[in-house]
């Protein structure tokens, strides 16, 4: 198991340099990434994804605080933070401008592992926490 749990440092560490080839390299050709904004398929998609967020975030970091393993299961927890200075879309589909605020939100990730590779990753944190600390309306 301790092979499963190396893309965890390595996927934050591209995550947070914006190194999207690097990040989905870590993933599996027809990985499924799940988060509350939506859900990602495939290298494309699951890049794009994250380019969306650095978009809206161009300084977002991830901190790692834990992450522990059972069978083919590896669960993270973090801290994102950031100033979001670019435009972000809701979960409503439209599109919030830049507010200049910095967020802290706390999560966690659920990832399946087969054969080394990131085979699905579900991402869980509070939407309302982010969109209140930003000050965009939450319907």
């Amino acid at each position: 198991m301790s092979d499963d749990r190396e893309p965890t440092d390595e996927l934050v560490t591209a995550f947070n340099a914006a190194d999207f080839a690097s990040a989905t390299r870590l993933f599996d050709r027809r990985a499924t990434y799940v988060c509350p904004g939506g859900v990602a398929e495939g290298h494309e998609e699951i890049a794009s994804y994250f380019a969306l967020y650095h978009e809206a975030f161009p300084d977002i970091r991830v901190t790692l605080h834990d992450k522990g393993a059972c069978g083919d299961m590896v669960v993270t927890e973090w801290t994102l933070t950031s100033t979001h200075t670019g435009p972000l879309l809701l979960p409503t589909g439209h599109v919030a401008e830049p507010t200049g605020r910095r967020v802290a939100v706390r999560g966690c990730d659920v990832r399946t592992m087969e054969d080394g590779l990131i085979a699905s990753q579900r991402v869980y944190y509070d939407q309302l926490e982010m969109l209140t600390q930003l000050g965009l309306p939450c319907l």
